[in-house]
């Protein structure tokens, strides 16, 4: 079986999920350091996010966020891959969703402009959209 280049924007999806994990918690752990929090505080996300600065909080709403949608872009690249609809405009829409995510990440992560962050999501939603329609049209 030959390699796909539908691969490299998974993968390259999946290193930048680490990125933000890694961010996270360099920023997150050291916050909870400093605010004094035991091991109990925060048993669930959202808790911990209520004691900490918003801003700390933004990455790891942002790891929770690359963990829910992406889900369903790794599902329709790797069908693709499988029924051979990953090159041309599918290859586009992928490499342009992970570009979209990296950019939602950014803006979440830094400033969190809410609208901004928005736009971004929904853009990327529309190209998954695309990817997975294309894929259902290439099967019936």
């Amino acid at each position: 079986m030959s390699n796909s280049a539908m691969i490299a924007p998974i993968f390259t999806l999946v290193i930048w999920s680490l990125v933000v994990l890694v961010w996270m918690a360099t920023v997150r752990l050291p916050a909870i350091k400093k605010a004094r929090l035991g091991p109990t505080a925060g048993e669930r996300t959202s808790e911990l996010g209520n004691l900490l600065d918003k801003r700390i909080q933004w990455k790891a709403d942002n790891y929770n966020h690359l963990m829910e949608q992406p889900t369903i872009f790794y599902a329709t690249c790797l069908a693709l891959i499988v029924i051979g609809q990953d090159s041309g405009l599918n290859l586009y829409l992928a490499w342009f969703y992970v570009g979209c995510r990296v950019v939602h990440s950014l803006i979440h992560c830094t400033s969190n402009i809410v609208m901004a962050r928005f736009s971004v999501f929904l853009i990327s939603s529309i190209a998954l959209t695309v990817l997975a329609v294309r894929g259902l049209l290439a099967v019936v």
